[in-house]
């Protein structure tokens, strides 16, 4: 709890022994006052015994050890026996640099107990009262402001001349200096004396000779008037001392206290400095020593001077030594709760409490400005007390420098400020108070004078904006309010208050009034109880400005740093060196286009360099353009600054990225890696932590190049936003080339035109951040970071690969004439097979197996372009499924099944899983296809081609997936219905041309007809393929057929031609559709007004091919006929040979009608293919009934 004081510490507290800490209560006259002191600070030695003096001791005469150091003064010298020098204007600043932790947060008052005591007692003292208050937070610094000494200087230096012209036209015309009393250095030479015999033990009653009569009529020695005014600093020219080192122990900022006290006193909290001496004896542990004239009674003044000094240190009793002219009396012990009870001395300790709160509450809500130099006076023999805002007053005459309180204000708001900074992370409701105190701090500094700190409070400025946190706009904890310039309100300066807090005063009073910020127009006011009960508390918490989004945090954060950064450069200063630079002209961002870009290969070149530079980094070499000397305070400023310009840009790029806006993204990405390549040239050793975050930048800036190439049609709208450039941007650039080119990074973030350029800088964006995390030794240690980079180099290399890919797709859909694969396609394959095999490294070493499967699908993906290359020309009559497409197809299945083997099972990634099947599938149909197409008879035979075939549609079925419910079941369906259509053709054709083994024909009638029939029902599971549906059903009518021309009895005959004609009969289905689609197309046409678009519509269905229908319609009539004529022919023979049952009479007759319709049908060709449908499904109708009587 106690601390130890920075500056001007004698001797450390040295326990309970020495000082007492404990807090009291006081119950006096029914009245209860609480009280507790705690000693945080003492430099006094442990107590020592007082020696009571004889009877008639003179002590007009010096003691032997008058003036003289002692053991058992110990270091602090006369000041513990009240010979210190008066106290100095800026005693309370000591203390508060001291205590740092206490100012602004929980101490409401900081001052000397002589000034605390001096204001309690204005109700009864008729003396003049002149103090100067400050605020910092919610506590008020409050010191003497010695007109007199003021006044006495103003006339040697010419200082403070509008503070006396002030004080003489308004208050006192007639000043002059008034001069103490010969019998108040008389009292003040025997209470020295007095006291020093008492601590002379046995030596007490040997005084010396005197050897003149100065000690008696003379000031004591350090209370002469040239000694009181040597304790004010001159104004501020701001020596460099003082603002290089904010801490200095300056003349008269230092803390000469003998003790710094926390005392409490009711709900009022204060820091008090005290020199009383302090002894041990009798029953109590320490006890106050005081020497009175038994001629004169004890006054109001007097008791509340003493009972005020032993609560402040705690002292239980006191000591009263009486004389008269000087020759000891006798001793009086007085204990300190029964001193407000002496005769000609009674007064109510309540009324005191009630005085404290009233001054605290009356200073509390007038002194609202922090920084602003306020004056409580009080004149002799008034009753009206009067506050001044000096600080506003000076402005209006002179220059705020002349106000000698203005540095000591703003090191100590800057010193509280970077106290709380340090314990930011503990709680942010304190970021608003320190943006405060940092803000006020900087409107008293001047930038030629005080470089430092305005630099360093700019940096803590930025640093309270928070650019790693999460996208949550405004924390919660930060307590909303747009008050953001100034955290306390200011308003009770402009409201009119009323009687019951008697601030102001009217038009009744003095000329003056209109200057003054408050008055208490009677000092009886304030012994009312809660006269002056505070209606203005001031808010221990400060509003925090409200961000409205990322970009705005950042730009506040920009702001700070350019502030600070213009304070370091204006200090450093080699400025003469540079070459002229103007801040207001814009520096060109580099603009490339594929005509001046050297493409990858210089790509390669310049990530060498840069590489290499990295490396020096390490190795600790630095430069600065600017002549700073390394180690200086701008050079670790400005480091400083620059690393937070660099992160808010990429915060700010970060964003801009979200918004899609790729080319403010890479403006402010570009900003930042210059930032960083500054911060290279200056420091000669790379924390982890900021390689940690160029690999951060470097892998956003690999995204926006990324983004950029696959968004090439805003690529004008991208380049606007590339070139604009804010004034803030350019003067922190202009800083930035100040100590280097910035051009290291000049090869990741130019804005190119050209699509391969800007993947291939995507690329290196991402090795470059990579070998940053190897060389380093980061890898390890940042594990994520190192996963992340991986992860965007195998996509990149993905995206370059499919690149490559398909400008060789391209290549080969030009090459018409020439039958031979180019140059150009091979090495465009090469190159992307490389890129695809580097990029399925990088996901294989993080163990990402779906994306590594997704690069071996590509690669299998680029096998099959291979294999398409390699076919020989369309015209060619002799074309047959060559070894390489063999090869190349082969090659593509085999990366889709270590895709296949890289996902392990569905679950992994179904759509993965799914889509790799489908290419699988795709592939081994396409090759199955190829070969049953181009068959390659001159290198294989017959039977073995259609082994082969036969193997590879039923390996496509394995991976085609009719089952599962997703998008692709449709297509899937078609597929399997296409591969079992082409293998029940093929084996239908093999027994066609098949001659001899009976068993195998056999074998091939059964794989047809079971193809068939499977082919059919998935054909009918679709709704839109018509068409192959009566396609199959047209070649299983044939297969029928077929099969009929070998069959010998009539029976077999008609039992086939029955199954054909059923067949038949099952295609109502497919011309249902048809004739849906066809009459969908006649309504859409007799909408259509314009006879050109009914004409367009006309020629081109969208669903449907007419040319396919009527091919297919004429081959269905045709054969239709054929069996209807074939059934007629059988069962009209077989019903004369044995004369037939009903229902055959019915099957001829409905035959016959059938065919009749059907003949004149096809006779009639004016028809519409509509009609014809219709026709057909008529006819169809009508065979139904034959059909389900029992054939």
């Amino acid at each position: 709890m106690e601390e130890p004081c920075a500056v001007g510490a004698a001797a450390p507290l040295r326990g309970d022994a020495e000082e007492p800490k404990q807090g009291s209560v006081l119950f006096l006259g029914g009245n209860e006052v609480k009280s507790s002191a705690v000693v945080k600070y003492s430099s006094a030695p442990p107590q020592a015994a007082f020696a009571r003096l004889q009877e008639k001791t003179d002590l007009k005469l010096p003691p032997a050890n008058w003036l003289r150091e002692s053991a058992k003064l110990g270091p602090a010298g006369t000041s513990i026996l009240g010979n210190s020098k008066k106290s100095k204007p800026f005693s309370s600043f000591g203390m508060a640099y001291d205590f740092i932790d206490s100012v602004g947060n929980d101490v409401d008052v900081v001052s000397d107990s002589e000034n605390i005591k001096k204001l309690l007692k204005i109700p009864y003292s008729k003396s003049h009262v002149s103090m100067a208050v400050h605020r910092i937070g919610r506590t008020l610094l409050l010191d003497e402001l010695d007109i007199q000494e003021l006044f006495m200087r103003s006339s040697q230096t010419g200082d403070w001349t509008w503070l006396k012209e002030f004080y003489q036209r308004l208050i006192d015309q007639k000043w002059q200096r008034k001069k103490k009393s010969k019998e108040h250095w008389y009292q003040k030479a025997i209470l020295s004396k007095f006291l020093y015999y008492s601590i002379n033990g046995d030596g007490a009653a040997q005084p010396v000779p005197s050897t003149s009569k100065q000690h008696q009529e003379g000031p004591v020695a350090g209370e002469g008037d040239e000694a009181g005014r040597a304790s004010w600093p001159a104004p501020f020219e701001m020596p460099s001392s003082l603002s290089e080192d904010p801490g200095a122990s300056n003349q008269g900022l230092k803390n000469d206290f003998v003790r710094n006290i926390l005392w409490t006193f009711e709900d009022i909290h204060m820091l008090v400095g005290s020199n009383m001496p302090i002894f041990g004896g009798g029953r109590y542990p320490a006890v106050s020593l005081r020497l009175r004239d038994n001629n004169k009674p004890i006054n109001v003044l007097t008791g509340i001077d003493y009972w005020l000094d032993n609560l402040i240190c705690n002292v239980p009793e006191l000591v009263m030594c009486f004389h008269v002219n000087g020759i000891v009396q006798k001793y009086e012990m007085i204990k300190t709760e029964d001193i407000p009870n002496l005769e000609n001395s009674n007064f109510s300790t309540k009324v005191i409490k009630d005085i404290a709160q009233n001054i605290l509450s009356f200073l509390k809500s007038n002194c609202t400005k922090e920084g602003h130099t306020y004056w409580l006076f009080k004149a002799s023999g008034s009753d009206i007390v009067k506050l001044y805002d000096l600080t506003t007053l000076c402005e209006e005459t002179e220059d705020k420098y002349q106000n000698p309180f203005t540095m000591p204000v703003a090191i100590l708001l800057y010193k509280v400020a970077c106290n709380m900074m340090l314990k930011k992370n503990q709680n942010k409701k304190h970021y608003g108070t320190i943006r405060t105190l940092l803000l006020n701090c900087l409107k008293l500094l001047d930038n030629g004078r005080h470089p430092q700190i305005i630099a360093s409070a700019n940096y803590m400025l930025s640093e309270l904006f928070q650019l790693d946190e999460p996208r949550k706009e405004d924390s919660a904890d930060l307590p909303i309010n747009g008050n953001s310039d100034e955290s306390y309100s200011e308003e009770e300066e402009e409201m009119p208050d009323s009687d019951e807090n008697g601030s102001y005063s009217n038009s009744s009073d003095p000329p003056d009034d209109n200057k003054a910020v408050a008055i208490i127009k009677s000092v009886g006011e304030l012994s009312v109880p809660e006269k002056y009960k505070s209606v203005h508390r001031i808010r221990p918490s400060c509003a925090f400005p409200v961000c409205h989004g990322t970009e705005e945090r950042c730009r506040l954060v920009l702001n700070h740093v350019l502030e600070g950064l213009k304070s370091v450069d204006s200090s450093v200063k080699k400025e003469g060196d540079l070459p002229a630079a103007d801040p207001s002209t814009p520096i060109p961002l580099k603009y490339e286009d594929e005509s001046t870009s050297g493409g990858p290969e210089s790509l390669e070149k310049q990530m060498a360099l840069f590489l290499d530079k990295m490396g020096s980094f390490q190795k600790g070499k630095h430069s600065s353009q600017s002549g700073m000397i390394p180690g200086s305070w701008q050079y670790k400023m400005k480091l400083q600054l620059i690393l937070k310009s660099s992160r808010a840009y990429y915060v700010l790029s970060d964003a801009a990225m979200i918004l899609q806006k790729y080319g403010r993204a890479l403006r402010y990405i570009k900003l930042a890696l210059q930032c960083h390549d500054t911060y290279c040239c200056l420091c000669g050793s790379m924390l982890p932590e900021v390689l940690v975050f160029l690999c951060q930048c470097l892998t956003l800036c690999g995204d926006i190049q990324l983004m950029l190439a696959q968004n090439a049609n805003n690529r004008a709208a991208y380049l606007e936003e590339y070139n604009y450039q804010t004034k803030e941007d350019q003067e922190i650039l202009h800083s930035l080339h100040r100590e280097s080119r910035c051009q290291v990074f000049a090869w990741a973030t130019d804005l190119s035109t050209d699509l391969e350029y800007q993947l291939s800088v995507s690329c290196k964006c991402y090795e470059a951040a990579y070998e940053i995390l190897l060389f380093s030794n980061l890898k390890s240690q940042n594990p994520e970071q190192h996963i992340q980079v991986l992860k965007r180099m195998g996509n990149i290399r993905n995206e370059i690969g499919v690149f490559y890919m398909n400008q060789a797709a391209a290549v080969q859909t030009e090459r018409v004439v020439s039958k031979n694969v180019s140059t150009t396609e091979q090495q465009l394959w090469k190159k992307s097979f490389s890129c695809f095999e580097e990029g399925i490294q990088n996901f294989e070493s993080i163990d990402d197996a779906t994306n590594a499967a997704l690069l071996l699908c590509n690669t299998g993906r680029l096998m099959r372009i291979c294999a398409q290359a390699h076919c020989a020309a369309e015209g060619d009559f002799k074309r047959e499924f060559s070894p390489e497409e063999a090869l190349y197809y082969n090659k593509a299945i085999d990366y889709y099944l270590k895709a296949l083997r890289s996902l392990g099972k569905r679950d992994v990634h179904p759509a993965v899983w799914d889509s790799v099947n489908w290419e699988l599938s795709t592939t081994y149909f396409t090759m199955a296809t190829l070969q049953q197409d181009y068959a390659p008879l001159s290198r294989k035979a017959q039977e073995q081609i259609e082994k082969e075939v036969s193997e590879a549609m039923m390996k496509s079925l394995k991976y085609c997936d009719v089952d599962t419910v997703s998008e692709r079941q449709p297509l899937c369906q078609y597929r399997a219905a296409t591969i079992h259509h082409r293998l029940a053709s093929m084996y239908h054709s093999c027994l066609r041309n098949q001659v001899g083994d009976e068993h195998l024909r056999k074998q091939h009638r059964v794989l047809a007809d079971l193809h068939y029939s499977k082919a059919v029902r998935l054909f009918q599971l679709l709704k839109d393929a018509p068409c192959e549906f009566l396609r199959v059903q047209l070649e299983r009518v044939a297969f029928a057929e077929f099969q009929m021309a070998s069959q010998n009895s009539s029976a077999g005959k008609l039992k086939t031609l029955s199954g054909a004609l059923d067949i038949m009969i099952k295609t109502k289905g497919a011309f249902q559709l048809i004739r849906k689609e066809l009459v969908a197309e006649t309504e859409q046409i007799s909408k259509d007004k314009s006879p050109a678009e009914r004409v367009s519509v006309n020629d081109s269905s969208a669903g449907l091919n007419k040319e396919e229908v009527l091919k297919l319609l004429g081959i269905f009539e045709s054969r239709m006929s054929f069996l209807l004529l074939q059934s007629i022919k059988l069962l009209t023979s077989s019903k004369k040979k044995i004369g037939g049952s009903n229902e055959e009479e019915a099957a001829v007759k409905t035959n016959k009608q059938v065919y009749s319709l059907l003949l004149r049908a096809t006779a009639n060709k004016g028809l519409s293919l509509l009609e014809r449908t219709e026709l057909m499904l008529t006819l169809l109708e009508q065979l139904c009934p034959r059909s389900e009587g029992g054939h």
